[in-house]
C-alpha cells in the first residue's frame, strides 16, 4: 500500500534523525547512555510518529492522552530526542543535556519537562506506574492506553513480576509492555547475569498476550503495536529483539558499551555512518 510505504519511509528518516540527536547530545555532554537509547529507537518512533499514540504536544496534560512510560530511565536521551522532534520543547534545548540547570536531566523528571509522564531511573518501577495510569484511565472512562518501555536487565526486578500479576487480575487490556531485549545490562550480558529467556512464554504464563519481534523492523513494530491496541481482556507484552548501539554497534570498542558517551572522534564516525545509512 502506498500510504504504508510512505509512512515507513518517513519513520525511517525520523529514526535516523533521532539517532543523530542521541549521539550528538551525549557526546556534547560527555556522559549518558547512548547505546541503551539507540537500541529502542524504532519502538519510540513508531509510538509517537506512526499513528499509534494519541498525544498533543501543545496540551501535554490532555486527560485522554495515551501515556508513554520510559521505565529504563537511563535511556533518557531517546525520550528527549523524540519529545523535541514531536514539538514538546525546542530541538535546540537538546544541546543542554546534563548541564547544570537544564530540564534535560540524566534521568527524566516529570516535574520539569513537558511530555514526561514519570520520573524514572530506579529500575523495576515503570510497569507498576504504567498499570496505575491504565487503571486510572479506565476509572475515568477514557479510552487511553499506557505503553511502558522496559530494559531486559530490568526484568530481573521482582516488582516487574508483581505488576504483571496485578495487571492480569485487573484485566488491564489498555496496558502494553515493550521489552527492549538488547541482551546486555550494566554488568554484562543478560544471559550471564540472570538468564530469563525465553521471555514471551513467561509473560504468557502470567496471563499476558505476548509476542516476540525484530525490534529494528519498523513494519513488525507497527504491526505488533497495532495488534496490542486492539487486545481485549488482557494486557499485552512485546519482546523486541534489538542490538545495543544499533546501527553503529560495529564502530564501538565493546559489545556492552554501557553508560558512557562516544568520544568526539567516534561520534563523528557514527554520524558519518548514519548519514549514509
Amino acid at each position: 500500500m502506498p500510504e504504508h510505504n510512505d509512512l515507513l519511509v518517513a519513520l525511517r528518516e525520523k529514526a535516523r534523525v533521532i539517532r543523530q540527536h542521541i549521539i550528538r547530545m551525549t557526546t556534547r555532554a560527555g556522559s549518558g547512555h547512548p547505546t541503551s537509547s539507540l537500541s529502542a529507537v524504532e519502538m519510540a518512533v513508531a509510538l509517537y510518529f506512526g499513528g499509534i499514540m494519541r498525544h498533543r504536544p501543545d496540551d501535554p496534560r490532555w486527560p485522554q492522552r495515551d501515556r508513554f512510560i520510559l521505565s529504563k530511565g537511563h535511556a533518557a536521551p531517546l525520550l528527549y530526542a523524540v519529545l523535541a522532534e514531536a514539538g514538546y520543547f525546542p530541538i535546540a534545548e537538546l544541546d543542554t543535556l546534563r548541564q547544570i540547570g537544564s530540564r534535560l536531566e540524566g534521568h527524566p523528571n516529570m516535574r520539569r519537562l513537558p511530555g514526561v509522564e514519570a520520573s524514572t531511573g530506579s529500575l523495576g518501577q515503570g510497569l507498576s506506574i504504567g498499570l496505575g495510569h491504565a487503571l486510572a484511565c479506565k476509572l475515568a472512562g477514557y479510552d487511553a492506553r499506557a505503553f511502558v518501555l522496559l530494559g531486559d536487565g530490568e526484568i530481573n526486578e521482582g516488582q516487574v513480576w508483581e505488576a504483571m500479576m496485578a495487571a492480569v487480575k485487573y484485566r488491564a487490556d489498555n496496558l502494553v509492555a515493550i521489552v527492549d531485549h538488547n541482551g546486555y545490562q550494566q554488568t554484562g550480558s543478560t544471559r550471564e547475569v540472570l538468564d530469563l529467556d525465553p521471555l514471551p512464554p513467561k509473560f504468557a504464563a502470567f496471563g499476558w498476550y505476548a509476542e516476540e519481534i525484530d525490534g529494528h523492523d519498523l513494519t513488525a513494530v507497527i504491526q505488533a503495536l497495532r495488534s496490542a491496541c486492539h487486545r481485549r481482556g488482557q494486557p499485552s507484552a512485546i519482546v523486541a529483539r534489538t542490538i545495543k548501539g544499533y546501527p553503529v554497534h560495529h564502530l564501538l570498542s565493546e559489545q556492552n558499551y554501557h553508560g558512557k558517551a562516544l568520544s568526539p572522534a567516534d561520534a563523528e564516525k557514527a554520524l558519518a555512518f548514519l548519514a549514509q545509512w
